[in-house]
């Protein structure tokens, strides 16, 4: 059964070079998936497609940098190692910035490909996980009733009982108990659980210190 953590997907228009690399990855234990170009690429994967990209720079049909935007817009978070022939380091700034973990330039070494690899499936496994908990967060938050979102609204914003009462103009009393009907249902036991949660689901942009 193919591991689906340790898949890597060759994008390449060079036959050789998939049949290489190929070669190279299935006897290192990897499995691969090749395509020919950007367009075949494009149409197989989606969002819970898994593993790793690399991916040549120029190819007829679209080149490196398109096939990684396409895939930014389609939110499908395959981490993107770019190949090239041309040692241009022009496109090697324009891909790191567009979110690729590495550029390797033809011919490159054995051990830089291999190390490459285990680096964007590293950061893969991290994605993944930090996917699946906000899944997890948002699914616990959708049970709070809508005066408890609006409690833990306030908490995200660090603010104080008696001040998130004062902005929904109801007592302080009856806040602590929203406070501790939600952290009930989240299963959170101190406010730096709450947070954890709340901050995993996408409310606020930074952890707030909970002291």
């Amino acid at each position: 059964m193919t591991d689906p953590t340790r898949i890597v997907h060759i994008v390449d228009d060079d036959e050789a070079i998939r049949q290489s690399i190929g070669f190279l990855l299935r006897k290192g234990g990897y499995a691969v998936r090749t395509y020919p170009a950007g367009t075949p690429f494009l149409k197989a994967v989606t969002r819970e497609t898994r593993g790793c990209v690399l991916l040549d720079v120029r190819m007829p049909d679209l080149d490196g940098l398109e096939v990684q935007a396409r895939l930014a817009q389609s939110g499908i978070t395959l981490p993107v190692i770019m190949l090239t022939g041309h040692g241009d380091v022009t496109l090697a700034v324009r891909a790191i910035k567009a979110g690729a973990i590495e550029f390797l330039e033809k011919p490159f070494e054995r051990t830089a490909l291999l190390a490459a690899i285990e680096t964007a499936l590293a950061h893969a496994a991290r994605t993944n996980r930090e996917q699946l908990a906000a899944v997890e967060a948002r699914i616990r938050l959708a049970a709070l009733t809508p005066r408890e979102r609006d409690v833990l609204d306030g908490m995200v914003l660090g603010r104080p009982n008696k001040l998130i009462a004062f902005d929904l103009d109801i007592a302080t009393r009856t806040v602590e108990v929203h406070r501790a009907n939600l952290m009930d249902k989240l299963a959170a036991r101190s406010l730096s659980d709450v947070l954890r949660i709340a901050f995993a689901a996408g409310l606020g942009d930074d952890p707030v210190d909970p002291g």
